[in-house]
């Protein structure tokens, strides 16, 4: 039988009524195993996360200042869920030592980390699964780095007498004791690496989406969803600001070659995303030519010019000594014959803008030395690219009928993406003539 391991966000758990939805998921299949909760997240747009008012309850108690207000709060959200539900349960006792603890020792990690504490708990009761506190599997260091390979052996040790089981994310325990959180998001982590613990088949992901979309849908109006992606499309797109899971609740599946699919609890009936390896069999593909789009403002463009550049030993080893030694990484640096053009962050650049053009005029003698601002960087990524003929073509194309001007384009040697720098004000029409060109185009 095929087991999968289950993440619900916390817009998939902020009330009874979605606790209803998520059992309901759970249950329509029995390979649905093992469960990672989050905490209750926001029912309405001015609601406030739970997970944000445990902060609140730490920040106050550090202060010395009574939390109980605020408390009070929280207790009433997760009695209301119960009282709903209708689940034999009472955290009574739970809320008694969380509020002793804080008062003993207000540690943000630990008053955080009970948002999925108390949600596992109901869940658990909620389904008739066994509760599986995450601080007893999930290990971190003395310095808080999580212990992967400890990790994935005492979650493989204690689940494999377990059937079915709710192990809270976003939490785990330092081998000295003390309560350690992973970063916001922290339940996708969790829930990555039972399912590599478990050997899962499918690591689903429930969220209030029905799965990545090509591009942001606040420039483009209803973005297609992407069927497939492979990890390495989807890195490429996290880089270039698309919002997608953390490469830390990626790793743990992907080396072990487990696809994540993205699903949403409110429309379970949709496939979602499916995230696989690279060696996934796309015999049967459906997908456009492109993967996705998306783009990031804020760069700049060092421009140096010099007569016989390419026949000078060690100038690109100059210009790049300039950047090291002023604690600068650049992002792409597309060069000619006699022209070089490094991007760079503009936010890390200001700081130290003269002494960078004054160590490349010293190091390099350009004929010409200039920085233009205002850059934004358009990232086209896919994995059919490669095999299909003009696509280059297409994208200037695209960005020539619109009259945007391209001020830089590099492509990788995978061919898996192509990323074009263009003014800042320019991106967002920038990405919707490209939609248009790839996607509106390749449906008619």
């Amino acid at each position: 039988m095929s087991l999968k391991v289950v993440k619900f966000g916390g817009s998939s758990l902020a009330d009874a009524n979605q606790f209803r939805k998520v059992a309901a998921i759970i249950n329509s299949e029995e390979s649905r195993r093992y469960v990672v909760p989050s905490a209750p997240g926001k029912r309405f747009s001015d609601d406030i996360k739970v997970t944000d008012m445990l902060y609140k309850c730490a920040d106050l108690a550090g202060s010395g200042i009574d939390f109980s207000e605020t408390f009070n709060i929280i207790k009433d959200r997760y009695n209301g869920i119960i009282s709903d539900l209708g689940v034999d349960i009472s955290l009574e006792d739970e809320f008694n030592d969380i509020a002793a603890e804080l008062k003993a020792r207000p540690a943000k990690d630990f008053a955080a980390s009970r948002g999925e504490y108390l949600n596992g708990k109901i869940l658990a009761a909620y389904l008739g699964y066994e509760f599986v506190d995450a601080a007893d599997v999930i290990i971190f260091d003395t310095k808080g780095m999580l212990l992967l390979d400890e990790t994935v052996k005492a979650v493989r040790e204690r689940l494999s007498s377990v059937h079915n089981a709710v192990i809270p994310g976003f939490y785990g325990r330092t081998t000295e004791g003390f309560v350690k959180t992973f970063s916001r998001g922290g339940s996708d982590v969790t829930g990555s690496i039972v399912a590599n613990a478990v050997r899962a088949e499918i690591y689903e992901n429930w969220t209030d989406v029905s799965g990545f979309l090509v591009t942001d849908p606040r420039i483009v109006d209803n973005p297609d969803v992407i069927n497939v992606i492979t990890y390495r499309e989807l890195r490429e797109l996290a880089y270039m600001g698309a919002s997608v899971l953390h490469e830390d609740a990626i790793f743990p599946v992907r080396s072990a070659g487990i696809p994540i699919n993205i699903r949403n609890t409110n429309r379970p009936e949709d496939k979602g995303t499916m995230i696989v390896s690279d060696d996934y069999d796309f015999t049967v593909d459906d997908s456009h030519t492109i993967t996705g789009i998306a783009g990031r403002k804020g760069f700049s463009t060092i421009n140096i010019e010099k007569g016989m550049m390419n026949s000078e030993t060690g100038f690109g080893m100059k210009v790049l000594k300039a950047l090291y030694e002023n604690g600068l990484s650049f992002e792409h640096m597309p060069s000619g014959i006699d022209t070089m053009s490094i991007t760079v962050d503009s936010a890390k650049l200001e700081p130290v803008r003269d002494k960078v053009l004054a160590q490349i005029r010293k190091e390099v003698n350009p004929d010409h030395l200039e920085i233009e601002d205002g850059i934004a960087l358009l990232a086209v990524v896919g994995r059919r690219m490669k095999n299909t003929r003009g696509t280059v073509a297409r994208i200037f194309a695209a960005l020539a009928h619109a009259r945007i001007n391209v001020k830089m384009i590099d492509q990788g040697s995978s061919e898996l993406n192509v990323i074009v720098g263009v003014s800042e004000h320019d991106l967002n029409e920038a990405i919707r003539r490209i939609y248009d060109m790839f996607i509106n185009s390749e449906k008619n």
